[in-house]
């Protein structure tokens, strides 16, 4: 997860590396609790406190996890919130309106996907109630999306149908191939609460949980997959960097990324879009993912 926060980026990873702060330098880490997930998370901030809400615990395709947590920046201290009615793999989290929004992502076979939605209140890193509630279904389920408030507007973009399951009888978990739809839906909740349907992004993009920055009013989205090769059937990553017009409800093609890359972690500070780590792809010539990369880079970001 990116947050922007007294001039620094939070960088947050929840497998090799625990939490790193930049500041032109990395400057500092911590750990994370034991019993919290390891990937696939649903992450959301009001600036201070970082939200971290069920996902996968352990390696390979282990099924998600129900636990709740949440961390007090200043501090460095995690706390328990209430657990969710229901472990939920890489689901859609957002703070809005005093509450943290929980929407989709997998059920516990991590393919099958969710359309639930709960919202819990909070309030400095505390839980105002001890059970969630239940509110209106998404109405496309799945992982992997972009979730965002703008302007008092809940958004839900992107994301994909089903994902690897663990192979049946596997000690370990092994992953095994499912098929998925990844598509490019934009879902918003307004006044009403009533899920509205706006135009699609440009090309279907998933793995975008935490690409996202929000500037002059546009929401910029950096990477992703999308769908897959149609011979080879091997996942596509996309290396363009997309712009949300939230004045004129268009999205547009603003750049291009060093590479292809998906799940990457985005931030924008002083002018400068940042992004982080993710999954690179094989080369110019090949889109399929490989290597893991811990790399940085920026750009200077200039929308009219």
């Amino acid at each position: 997860m990116v947050t922007l926060f007294r001039s620094k980026i939070y960088f947050m990873s929840f497998q090799d590396t625990p939490i790193l702060i930049m500041s032109n330098e990395w400057v500092d880490k911590f750990d994370t609790p034991k019993e919290m997930a390891h990937s696939h998370l649903g992450v959301a901030t009001d600036r201070r406190y970082i939200y971290i809400v069920s996902g996968q615990y352990g390696p390979q395709c282990r099924g998600p996890i129900s636990t709740v947590f949440v961390l007090d920046t200043k501090t460095k201290k995690w706390d328990h919130l209430p657990p969710l009615p229901f472990p939920r793999y890489a689901p859609a989290t957002q703070l809005w309106r005093g509450r943290l929004h929980v929407m989709g992502g997998g059920k516990e076979n991590r393919h099958t996907p969710a359309l639930d939605h709960w919202s819990l209140a909070v309030k400095d890193g505390k839980a105002l109630e001890k059970q969630w509630r239940t509110e209106i279904p998404i109405p496309r389920g799945g992982p992997h999306r972009a979730c965002i408030v703008v302007n008092d507007h809940l958004y839900v973009i992107g994301g994909q149908e089903g994902d690897f399951m663990p192979k049946p009888g596997s000690p370990i978990f092994k992953c095994s191939r499912r098929h998925e739809v990844v598509y490019g839906d934009v879902y918003m909740l307004d006044d009403e609460m009533k899920w509205k349907v706006l135009p699609p992004m440009p090309k279907p993009n998933s793995h975008i949980e935490c690409a996202w920055v929000i500037v002059n009013n546009s929401i910029i989205i950096t990477g992703g997959t999308t769908e897959k090769h149609p011979v080879t059937k091997r996942m596509m990553l996309v290396g363009e960097v997309f712009q949300f017009n939230l004045d004129s409800m268009k999205w547009s093609v603003i750049g291009k990324l060093p590479y292809r890359v998906k799940t990457t972690l985005a931030g924008f500070w002083d002018g400068w879009l940042y992004f982080t780590s993710g999954q690179r792809d094989r080369g110019p010539d090949n889109p399929q993912p490989r290597k893991v990369v811990g790399e940085t880079w920026r750009t200077k970001l200039c929308l009219s």
